[in-house]
């Protein structure tokens, strides 16, 4: 497997799944695993009890991890894009590989 290019508060686009076409930023990355959690997408709902006394349970909305392969980085100039990277600098960057704009 390669390493992750993608990095928490990155803007990204699903491109895959329920949510496909949506824009959200990432919360969390589990590189283990392969997946991210993407703020207000891929919601699902889950039952939790009361933790404390006057603390309510019920069923909440809670944001799931998606597939790595599902999700596009989305550059500010060109929309979604694929990851190059720029070592010609003193230190390595992340750049658009349609336009060339740092990211």
């Amino acid at each position: 497997m390669g390493k992750v290019r993608i990095k928490r508060d990155d803007t990204v686009r699903i491109i895959a799944g329920k949510d496909r076409g949506k824009t959200g930023k990432i919360l969390r990355i589990d590189a283990e695993k392969r997946r991210v959690i993407v703020q207000g997408l891929n919601m699902v709902k889950k039952a939790v009890k009361p933790r404390k006394q006057n603390d309510k349970g019920g069923i909440i909305d809670i944001e799931a991890p998606v597939a790595i392969s599902n999700v596009m980085i989305v550059c500010r100039k060109c929309g979604p894009t694929r990851i190059g990277m720029d070592t010609s600098g003193a230190e390595k960057q992340r750049v658009c590989k349609k336009c060339g704009e740092a990211l």
